[in-house]
C-alpha cells in the first residue's frame, strides 16, 4: 500500500502545502512517482529549503512502534532492539530535497553523540532501493548507516505526510518529540533539544 493513503483524499492539499511551508516533502506521492532518481537533483530542489522544521511534542510519552524494517545488511529489525540509549529515527528518501541536505548534519551528530545517542536513518523509499547504499558512499557519511523501510511500516506509524521526519525517543523507548520538516541536526537548536535526554541518566 503507497503512502498516498496514509490520509483522506481531501486533506492532501493541506498536507502539501504544510509540506512546502515547513520545509519537507509531500509524502502522499508513492516514491516511485517521484523524479527517477537522482538524488543530484534533489539535491539542488532542497538546497535553497531552510532547514528549519517544526517541533511537534504532542506524542510525547507514547511507545514506539512496533513494527519492523531492514537493518544495512538486510535483516529484519525494530526499534525495540535499540534500547537502553536514546534513538533518534528520521524518516527519509533519495529523492526528497530536505532529506538529502540535512543528511551531513545527521552523520555530524551521529559522530559528535554517539557516546549518548543511536541515529537511525531509515529510508522510506519503495522503488530506489539500489540507490541507497552508493548514494551514502557518495557522500562519504561515516557515522550514520542506511536502514530501508520499503514498506514504510514506520510512515504509516508516524502520519505526518511530511518528510522527513525526525522522532526521538528516551532511553526506554518512549517518544520526547518528533520534528516534521527538514533540520540542522549539527546546530544550537538541536542540541538545545535534546540535551535533557541525552543527559538522563534513567
Amino acid at each position: 500500500m503507497p503512502i498516498a493513503h496514509l490520509s483522506s483524499p481531501r486533506l492532501w492539499p493541506i498536507l502539501a502545502l504544510a509540506a512546502l511551508a515547513i520545509g519537507g516533502c509531500d509524502r502522499q506521492s508513492p516514491a516511485g512517482e517521484q523524479p527517477a532518481g537522482k538524488e543530484k537533483s534533489a539535491e539542488k530542489a532542497g538546497a535553497d529549503v531552510p532547514l528549519s522544521g517544526t517541533l511537534d511534542i504532542s506524542q510525547r510519552g507514547k511507545a514506539a512502534p512496533d513494527v519492523t524494517f531492514k537493518d544495512p545488511d538486510g535483516k529484519t529489525t525494530s526499534l525495540a532492539a535499540f534500547k537502553g540509549k536514546p534513538v533518534l529515527v528520521n524518516l527519509w528518501a533519495t529523492w526528497c530535497g530536505p532529506c538529502v541536505v540535512e543528511m551531513p548534519t545527521l552523520d555530524a551528530l551521529a559522530a559528535r553523540e554517539k557516546d549518548r545517542l543511536v541515529v537511525l536513518t531509515v529510508s522510506q523509499d519503495m522503488q530506489n532501493l539500489d540507490m541507497i547504499k552508493p548514494f551514502f558512499a557518495d557522500k562519504g557519511f561515516k557515522n550514520i548507516q542506511a536502514f530501508t523501510d520499503e514498506e514504510n511500516n514506520l510512515g504509516f506509524s508516524y502520519m505526518t505526510g511530511v518528510m522527513p521526519t525526525t522522532v526521538l525517543y528516551d532511553a526506554q523507548g518512549k517518544e520526547v518529540w518528533r520534528m516534521i520538516g527538514g533540520m540542522d541536526w549539527n546546530g544550537p537548536r538541536a542540541s538545545a533539544l535534546m540535551e535533557e535526554t541525552l543527559a538522563s541518566k534513567g
